[in-house]
C-alpha cells in the first residue's frame, strides 16, 4: 500500500499569468468553520473565498473580505452569492436540492452536483445506492410506523440504531433504545414531529474509520491515509492519522472503495467515507460528506496538501496536490467546549500551552465557548502514535478547560 494516493492525471492548461484580479471566484455556501479554513488555503492560492453566511459574526464571515448576508434556504441568497463564481461548493450539505438544480440550469457550476449531494444529505438514499452498487453497508429499513422499528429488530436482531434521515449529525439525529419499548416512544415522538426515520443494526466494532478522498471533474482522484476516528457521546474528539495497526489490504480496500464511490456518484470536491471496522475485520459504510470534513483536519498540518486546498483544487478543475503525510504519525484533537467557561482568557491559555508544547500547532474557530461546542482544533506529530496522543488530547483539553489533565505545573 502507498501511503497517498493520485489516480487519473489531468491535462495541464497553458496560457498568460493572470492578476489577481482575474483569478476564479470560488463561492462556499456556509460560514463555519469548514469555509474558514477554506478561506485559509483560497489566500495561498492568490484566491478570496466567497461565503454566504447567515451573520457577520460566522466563523468565515469574519475573515473574508467577500461575504454575503443570507440563509442556505433562500434561492435569492443563493444566486447572489452565485454570480460571478466559477465554483459553487459547501459548509454543509443542508442547501435544498430543488434550489441546486435551478442554479445548474441557470450555468452555475455547482460542486459537488445535486445529483451527487442528494447522498450526503439523505441516508436513507445514499444506503438504499450503496446497496445498489454492491457496497457493504449495516442491515436497514424506512421507518414508516411505530411498528417498523419492533418488525425490524425481530428479523435482524437487536440492539438497533434509529436514525434521522435527514440533517443529523454530531451524534443528533441518533437514538440507540436499549428495549422495544423505548424503540416505540422514540419512533411515535419523531414521527409526530415530522422527522422521517431509518432503523439499522447496531454493528459489533472494532473502531471507526474514515477514508478522505477529493475527485475533480477531470475525473482525477486522490485518498489521504486511513484513519482512525474516536466519537465520545457520537461526536469525533480524536482523530489518528494513519490509523493504528491497520492492515495494508484493508487500508488498500477502504481507499480503493472510496474513490470508487467518488466516482460512481459523481463528486466533484474532498469527500469523507466514515467506515466501521467490524469485529470480523470486514469494511460498512457508516455515512458520507461531499465537503472538507473533522476527520481530515489532521491534514492542514500532517499532509503535503491539506484537505481544505485539495478541495478548491477539486471544484476548480486544477490537478490535485500531493497527500504524502509530513510525519510518521499526526494526531488530531478537538478542542470542546467546557461545562463552564474558563475564567482564564483564551489568549492566556494559548501562551500556557506554547510554553509547554511548542510544537504543537492550534486552529481557532472564532466561535464562542460552549459546551461541547466545537471551537477548535490541535493537531501534533512525532513518531510515537501513543506519545502524540496524549499530547494532542492535553493540549485540545487545556485549551477548553484551563487544566492539564495529568497535573502538569509550569511553576513544578
Amino acid at each position: 500500500m502507498t501511503p497517498w494516493r493520485i489516480v487519473n492525471s489531468s491535462p495541464s492548461r497553458t496560457g498568460d499569468l493572470r492578476d489577481s484580479a482575474s483569478l476564479p471566484v470560488v463561492t462556499m455556501i456556509g460560514g463555519g468553520q469548514l469555509a474558514r479554513m477554506t478561506h485559509q488555503a483560497a489566500i495561498a492560492l492568490g484566491q478570496c473565498l466567497r461565503v454566504l453566511a447567515e451573520t457577520s459574526n460566522d466563523p468565515a464571515a469574519q475573515v473574508s473580505a467577500d461575504v454575503v448576508i443570507g440563509t442556505h434556504t433562500d434561492l435569492a441568497a443563493l444566486r447572489k452569492a452565485a454570480a460571478g463564481s466559477s465554483a459553487f461548493t459547501f459548509d454543509h450539505e443542508h442547501v435544498p436540492t430543488e434550489h441546486l438544480e435551478i442554479l445548474v440550469a441557470e450555468g452555475v457550476n455547482v460542486a459537488p452536483p445535486p445529483e451527487a449531494l442528494v447522498f450526503a444529505q439523505d441516508k436513507l438514499r445514499m444506503r438504499r445506492k450503496l446497496t445498489e452498487l454492491g457496497v457493504p453497508v449495516p442491515a436497514f429499513a424506512e421507518v414508516r410506523s411505530t411498528a417498523d422499528v419492533a418488525a425490524f429488530a425481530d428479523k435482524n436482531g437487536w440492539p438497533v440504531v434509529v436514525k434521522a434521515i435527514r440533517g443529523g449529525y454530531d451524534g443528533r439525529g441518533v437514538w440507540m433504545p436499549a428495549d422495544a419499548g423505548e424503540a416505540e416512544a422514540i419512533a411515535t415522538e419523531q414521527l409526530a414531529r415530522g422527522v422521517a426515520l431509518l432503523v439499522e443494526s447496531k454493528v459489533p466494532l472494532r473502531r471507526e474509520l474514515s477514508a478522505m478522498v477529493a475527485r475533480s471533474p477531470f475525473g482525477q482522484g486522490a485518498a489521504w491515509p486511513i484513519v482512525e476516528t474516536v466519537q465520545r457521546d457520537g461526536q469525533c474528539a480524536v482523530v489518528i492519522a494513519p490509523a493504528p495497526d491497520l492492515s495494508d489490504e484493508l487500508a488498500t480496500e477502504a481507499e480503493e472503495l472510496a474513490l470508487r464511490l467518488a466516482a460512481d456518484l459523481g463528486v466533484v470536491g474532498a469527500m469523507a467515507v466514515e467506515l466501521f471496522e467490524t469485529l470480523d475485520g470486514r469494511l460498512l459504510v457508516n455515512e458520507l460528506a461531499m465537503r472538507p470534513h473533522n476527520s481530515g483536519h489532521w491534514t492542514m498540518d500532517g499532509s503535503r496538501t491539506s484537505q481544505f486546498e485539495q478541495h478548491l483544487r477539486s471544484v476548480l478543475d486544477y490537478p490535485l496536490g500531493d497527500t504524502a503525510p509530513v510525519a510518521p504519525v499526526t494526531v488530531m484533537a478537538n478542542v470542546l467546549g467546557a461545562p463552564e467557561v474558563p475564567h482564564m482568557a483564551m489568549d492566556e491559555r494559548i501562551h500556557h500551552l506554547f510554553a509547554r508544547f511548542p510544537d504543537a500547532k492550534v486552529h481557532l474557530y472564532g466561535k464562542g465557548e460552549r459546551p461541547a461546542r466545537k471551537i477548535g482544533h490541535v493537531n501534533v506529530m512525532g513518531t510515537d502514535a501513543a506519545d502524540v496522543r496524549t499530547r494532542a488530547e492535553l493540549a485540545a483539553h487545556y485549551l477548553s478547560h484551563a487544566e492539564w489533565t495529568d497535573g502538569w505545573d509550569v511553576h513544578g
